[in-house]
């Protein structure tokens, strides 16, 4: 209004226009316009009633991929959810971010990729900057009633009272009257645990069980699978329990339902892996016709949907159904709500650290095909994880390939990995055909390649900082924010270097390369030079030998146990005798860490014979780092007894 201003005088106004004071009608008039303006601004401004708001339910499952009925899946039982995608849209595309579920969740609860907040990694726990929130925070500030029941598990340091209740007791019905909810209801049933828990009597005929083509045909693989699907039908009637409460209470009509796994099945090569079989799950999602207006256009009952989405999407996702639009550091899309964004073109998984076994691979996928990029590519993909080997089909497994009694692809988990894979989800959707070399598939390599390289250096992915290098890094600052500034993350120049260290090249040119990197000012750097050493062996330990052995004492321990890593797998005698003092000095976690002492006793266990000189120190040393968190507690002990039986030798014995 310039300058002009209102006061109020009795029943009467005064007006002060540009050319000075003015009373009566006009002034009474100026004022109501004013009061009027006033209040649509305020409307519009701000966020949207209570009442006008959806509640919004999430059911989710654990472990299990798209092996649904309404999927196509004709040996699967699965009534109630069938049922509930008759009523919602079937996604067909839809990706988890993490291929296991704390760093799934972890990607959910913020909408921002682990791999930019340092929580990757299966398992950890770090800080999350104060300007990042966790949706909960978002929708309890929007008046939303909000209940989780009741697993969290976060790879990120929870802010106090993040959900109104979070329990196995949690539910919408404690709400105050007319409060909107947002309530998740989570089954573990069909977790990994309960696949091998036995005694268990098949329901589904093991023998009519569909087994992919990675997975050897025995009778434990075929009960593995079978009693999958048996979990999956348990799950199912759960999903029906929290779905009828929900019609009894009268609130289906108002409410957007979410039911989704949180990555792919329980059975080894899905669980861990960042392909199709490890990241693709259900997600099916019911609009009522209420709210209609907040679905797409193309949101159809009993539909489907192509659109690509990843769990980076849902948290953006539930504050744009909310009313609100999602805050600029969510790296997620919205897909419903009153904000929603265009659909990405493609979707991304990583795998970091699996328990006590270390590793770095990146996935890519568009509507069509799925590329992976091993930067690690030396160790096989079935490490060895204690969890994992309680898993029947994981001990035949390697025991028909130990007895050379599998051909491919069935060989392939058991041997080091590729650089590169392609597969074609169409024509190939176990992905066991690698196209990466195929001719005619050259042109989606360079583009999925290029687009996750884009991808890596745009979300300032913290995976190719060794966990231990991060956390020193990053000071007394998140690695959030550590990685968002170039000058102590370099994230272009460190993955050139990772890519220069698992390259298949071998030449003189690449070996100087390496040879240099190990004086880099970058420790990362430093680094992953060691590891492309340690992955070439032969030459690459000669011309670089005066270099990793002064590595040994570097001012990064990470990049001392990585050079002792190379020089004890192949290097001679006398640099088996400086290192061993190395990994010895940095294996114990009451000293150095958690992140260290993993890292360094996964060098300890590939050396195997070489290490026997270790081995009483590894069983005297203490098993944890008395400040991590707990669920960190075993990875020590699990690394030391595996080393000690490889040795033939037991933790306890004298």
């Amino acid at each position: 209004m310039n300058d002009s201003s209102i006061k109020l005088i009795g029943r009467s106004a005064v007006w002060k226009g540009p050319h000075g004071f003015r009373s009566g009608p006009m002034g009474v008039l100026y004022w109501e316009c004013c009061r009027i303006l006033l209040i649509l601004l305020v409307l519009l401004t701000l966020p949207a009633q209570a009442s006008e708001r959806p509640n919004i339910l999430w059911i989710t499952s654990e472990d299990n991929g798209p092996h649904l009925g309404c999927y196509g899946d004709t040996y699967a039982t699965t009534p109630h959810l069938d049922a509930l995608a008759s009523r919602g849209v079937r996604y067909t595309r839809a990706w988890s971010a993490a291929p296991v579920c704390a760093p799934a969740r972890t990607t959910l609860i913020t909408g921002v990729y682990p791999t930019s907040t340092g929580s990757e990694h299966m398992r950890s726990l770090v800080a999350l900057p104060e300007s990042i929130k966790m949706y909960p925070q978002i929708l309890r500030g929007l008046g939303y009633y909000c209940t989780n029941n009741s697993k969290e598990d976060y790879n990120l340091i929870k802010p106090a009272e993040l959900w109104d209740a979070s329990s196995r007791t949690a539910h919408w019905r404690n709400r105050a009257p007319g409060q909107p909810f947002f309530s998740i209801f989570n089954f573990t049933v069909s977790h990994e645990s309960q696949i091998r828990s036995r005694p268990h009597t098949p329901v589904h005929d093991p023998s009519a069980v569909r087994l992919p083509a990675y997975h050897p045909d025995t009778p434990e693989v075929r009960r593995d699978w079978a009693q999958y699907y048996d979990k999956i039908t348990e799950m199912d009637r759960q999903a029906g329990e929290v779905l009828a409460q929900l019609d009894a209470d009268g609130l289906a009509e108002d409410t957007i339902i979410f039911y989704y796994g949180d990555h792919g099945s329980g059975m080894p090569r899905s669980k861990r892996w960042p392909y199709n079989s490890g990241l693709h799950v259900p997600l099916i999602v019911v609009v009522p016709e209420k709210w209609k207006h907040l679905a797409p256009h193309d949101h159809v009952p009993g539909g489907t949907s192509d659109r690509l989405v990843s769990f980076v999407d849902f948290a953006p996702t539930v504050v744009s159904i909310a009313g609100s639009r999602p805050p600029r550091w969510m790296q997620g899309r919205a897909f419903l709500g009153r904000h929603i964004a265009r659909p990405a073109p493609y979707l991304y998984g990583f795998r970091g650290r699996m328990d006590e076994r270390i590793d770095l691979v990146r996935s890519i996928r568009n509507d069509r095909y799925v590329y992976i990029r091993n930067y690690l590519p030396h160790l096989i993909y079935g490490q060895h994880l204690d969890y994992m080997f309680q898993t029947p089909t994981t001990r035949v497994w390697k025991q028909l390939y130990d007895e050379g009694k599998l051909q491919p692809p069935q060989t392939y988990f058991w041997e080091p990995k590729p650089v590169e894979e392609l597969y074609d989800l169409e024509s190939d959707p176990d992905e066991v055909i690698n196209l990466a070399g195929s001719n005619s598939h050259q042109r989606v390599l360079r583009e999925l390649r290029s687009a996750l390289r884009d991808w890596i250096v745009t979300s300032q992915d913290l995976g190719f900082l060794p966990e231990d290098e991060m956390h020193r890094r990053a000071g007394d600052k998140t690695p959030y924010e550590m990685g968002q500034d170039r000058w102590r993350y370099d994230t272009a120049r460190i993955l050139d270097a990772a890519e220069r260290a698992s390259s298949e090249a071998n030449d003189a040119r690449t070996l100087r390369h390496l040879e240099r990197g190990l004086r880099d000012r970058d420790a990362a750097v430093r680094y992953w030079a060691a590891v492309g050493c340690l992955r070439r062996g032969g030459r690459s330990i000669v011309g670089a030998r005066s270099a990793l052995r002064n590595s040994l004492t570097d001012d990064s321990p990470s990049v001392a146990v990585m050079a002792a890593w190379a020089l004890g797998k192949h290097g001679n005698s006398e640099d088996l005798a400086l290192v061993l003092p190395v990994l010895k000095n940095h294996a114990d976690p009451s000293i150095h860490g958690i992140y260290l002492s993993v890292l360094t006793l996964n060098a300890v266990d590939d050396l195997g014979e070489k290490a026997r000189p270790l081995a009483e120190h590894l069983k005297s040393m203490p098993k944890r780092d008395p400040k991590a968190d707990n669920r960190l507690g075993d990875y020590v002990l699990r690394l030391t007894e595996k080393t000690l039986a490889d040795l033939g030798m037991e933790l306890g014995a004298p």
